[in-house]
């Protein structure tokens, strides 16, 4: 029979205690506790804090730590409501200047922008968040609701969106916003934020549970390769052009689910998890290996938040 030595060309290690630093793939032999362990990469979702106001159509900007979550809408009316979340409690901020539900965004928990809105035909309302304080800043050029976006308070990029699925995409360089190339698949409520930077953005989901993914450079769309379930009703999207995540969202006929999948840079794969509730039209935002997912269409409105460890470590008791 051929043994491990043979393999890998070493035997496995014995140790008194588990290695404090492990690699992906080692196994070691623990002779205190008799067992036999490995490390391996999980990617998982847990439970984090509720936000104080339940509701749907609301964006996300920041890290999974120091997140910003405003607008929204529930089943009765749009939303002003802004929250800011520091890894584990929401707090209120100060709310919008006006309700608005579909409403895109980008930036940080302390320098934001959101952007278009509800309700039909949409908005091209803009507001600006500076940590403390909401005020309207310059108007785009196109109205639309449920567009997606990317970037920062001073450069950042807003593309697709409703009313009749747009393909225009417009970039903001903190003082106003420019015409730039347009989407190859017009589409709106695609992924709740786009991932990425103004000049390195990723695009994915929408409309008619569309599979499409493009990617952007700062002046022109190209198609890559597909995500594995069609997905509309504003979707969760984080990370970056080259490591992103996407999760929740609708397949025909409606129906909301909790797939979660990865890109890599190259391709979309299924992750063996998906979020623990089921939910569409949620707000997306942090990074492939520490994202955030808050609110959402269940069969209501919903304050629950997820929080995305992708590609950690765990210790495998083999034995």
């Amino acid at each position: 029979m051929t043994t491990f030595k043979e393999i890998r060309g070493t035997a496995i290690q014995v140790v008194s205690s588990d290695p404090s630093n492990p690699e992906e793939g080692q196994i070691w032999y623990n002779s205190s506790s008799g067992t036999l362990k490995g490390y391996k990469a999980v990617n998982t979702w847990s439970a984090g804090g509720s936000m104080n106001t339940a509701r749907y159509f609301n964006t996300g900007v920041g890290t999974q730590t120091a997140s910003l979550s405003f607008g929204g809408n529930t089943t009765t009316a749009l939303q002003s409501a802004s929250e800011s979340y520091n890894g584990s409690t929401w707090t209120s901020t100060p709310s919008l200047p006006g309700a608005s539900g579909n409403i895109t965004g980008f930036g940080t928990q302390t320098a934001a922008l959101g952007a278009g809105g509800s309700p039909a035909p949409g908005r091209t309302t803009v507001v600006s968040w500076n940590g403390s304080t909401w005020t309207t800043g310059t108007s785009l050029g196109s109205s639309r609701y449920g567009a997606s976006s990317a970037g920062t308070q001073t450069a950042g990029v807003v593309f697709g969106g409703t009313y009749a699925n747009t393909n225009a995409t417009e970039l903001w360089n903190g003082t106003s916003w420019t015409t730039s190339g347009t989407l190859n698949t017009s589409r709106g409520q695609g992924a709740s934020a786009g991932a990425g930077t103004q000049t390195a953005t990723l695009f994915f989901g929408g409309g008619a549970y569309l599979t499409a993914t493009e990617s952007f450079n700062g002046s022109t769309w190209a198609s890559v390769n597909s995500l594995n379930t069609g997905r509309g009703a504003s979707a969760g999207g984080a990370g970056t052009q080259t490591a992103a995540l996407t999760f929740g969202g609708t397949v025909n006929p409606n129906a909301n689910i909790a797939t979660t999948e990865l890109w890599n840079g190259t391709s979309w794969s299924t992750n063996p998890t998906g979020l623990a509730t089921s939910r569409s039209r949620l707000a997306g935002n942090g990074t492939s290996p520490a994202a955030l997912a808050a609110g959402g269409f269940t069969t209501t409105q919903v304050a629950n938040t997820e929080e995305w460890t992708g590609v950690g470590i765990q210790t495998i008791t083999v034995s």
